[in-house]
C-alpha cells in the first residue's frame, strides 16, 4: 500500500464556467437554505461531506437543497420513482444554449421573458425550466406524454409564485408527435430543448443504473436501486434515443419557420452520424455540436435551425 490519502477535486472543470455547480457542494451553506437536508449529510471516503447517493430520500433532498437555494424554489415535489434529476448537468444545457443564442445575437445572450423555449419531455421535476427561467428570464412552455409528469411539473410551476405566468406545462396527447399538437398557429420560439430517453429497453436502462451507481462507489452494485428515479418513457424507448431524435428531427422540418433553433442532447457518440444524416435528409440549413462534460461522462447538445 502507498499509504497515499485520497484526494477528491473542488471543482469540476469541465462544466460550463458560468454553471454556478462547479465547486464542490457547501453542505453548510445548503443546509442554511433547507434544514431538511442536515439529517441526510454524511462524511465520505475522502474526508469531506456528501450524501448516500444510494439513497432515493437523499438524493432527492439534496436537490431541494440546491434548488432552493440557488434558485429560491420553495416548492419542489415529484412523484414516487419519478426522474430525479442531477441539477449540475441540467444547469449546463442551460448555459451552453444561452451561448449559442448569443452567437446568433451579435454575442449577447438575450434574457428575460421576449424569449420563449420549448422543452420536449419536460418530465415531473420540471428542472430545465425552473433553471432557464431563474438564470436568464426566459419563458417556458415544457411538454409530456405521461398525464402525471405533467401534473406534477404543472403543481411545481404553480406553486412557485416567482414562476407563475413563466412555465406552461402542455399534455403531449399523441405519443408519436414532438412539436405537433403542442406548438399552436402562429406561435413562435427561440429555442427547443430536449433529454430524450437514452435506452432501446428496460433491461438496457437497468445496466445503465448500475454502472452509475459503480461509477459513484467504485463497486459493482448488488442490486438496482432507482436513486435517480425514473418512468419507463423517461428512461427507454423503442428504438433508443437514435430513432426518438431522427424522429424529432424529421418532424421539426414542419415548424421550420416556428423556432429559431432546435436542440436534443445526444448521449451516444455512436448515434452522431445518424442524425447528422438525418438532418442533411430536411436540409437543415445549419448545424452545431456542442460538447458538455460532467465528472467521467461526456455528452453533447446537437442542435440546428432552417432560419
Amino acid at each position: 500500500m502507498s499509504g497515499k490519502k485520497k484526494v477528491q477535486s473542488n471543482t469540476k472543470p469541465k462544466l460550463h464556467p458560468r454553471n454556478p455547480h462547479r465547486k464542490r457542494y457547501d453542505f453548510k451553506k445548503l443546509i442554511e437554505s433547507c434544514k431538511e437536508l442536515a439529517p441526510f449529510v454524511i462524511k465520505n471516503d475522502f474526508g469531506h461531506e456528501s450524501i448516500n447517493f444510494f439513497d432515493p430520500k437523499a438524493v432527492k433532498m439534496l436537490n431541494t437543497a440546491l434548488l432552493k437555494h440557488f434558485y429560491e424554489i420553495g416548492f419542489w415535489e415529484i412523484p414516487p420513482q419519478y426522474l430525479c434529476p442531477p441539477i449540475p448537468g441540467r444547469a449546463d444545457y442551460i448555459h451552453h444554449i444561452a451561448d449559442l443564442l448569443g452567437a446568433s445575437n451579435n454575442g449577447e445572450i438575450p434574457t428575460g421573458e421576449q424569449v420563449k423555449c420549448l422543452d420536449i419531455g419536460v418530465g415531473a421535476n420540471c428542472v430545465y425550466p425552473i433553471i432557464g427561467n431563474k438564470t436568464y428570464g426566459w419563458k417556458f412552455v415544457g411538454s409530456d406524454i405521461d398525464p402525471k409528469s405533467a401534473n406534477a411539473a404543472k403543481k411545481i410551476a404553480d406553486s412557485n409564485p416567482s414562476l407563475k405566468d413563466k412555465i406552461e406545462i402542455r399534455f403531449q396527447k399523441n405519443k408519436k408527435n414532438t412539436f405537433r399538437g403542442i406548438i399552436k398557429q402562429g406561435e413562435q420560439f427561440d429555442l427547443t430543448i430536449c433529454n430524450p430517453p437514452f435506452h432501446t429497453s428496460l433491461e438496457e436502462a437497468t445496466r445503465g443504473t448500475n454502472r452509475k451507481l459503480k461509477n459513484l462507489t467504485d463497486k459493482k452494485p448488488t442490486e438496482t436501486v432507482l436513486n435517480f428515479g425514473g418512468q419507463n418513457n423517461e428512461l427507454w424507448t423503442k428504438g433508443g434515443e437514435k430513432l426518438f431524435i431522427k424522429t424529432m428531427i424529421q418532424e421539426s422540418k414542419d415548424f421550420a419557420k416556428s423556432v429559431k433553433w432546435f436542440s436534443t442532447l445526444v448521449s451516444k457518440k455512436a448515434n452522431l452520424n445518424a442524425i447528422y444524416d438525418a438532418l442533411q435528409k430536411v436540409k437543415a440549413k445549419e448545424v452545431k455540436t456542442i460538447p458538455m462534460g460532467q465528472g467521467q461522462k461526456t455528452s453533447r447538445i446537437v442542435a440546428w435551425t432552417f432560419q
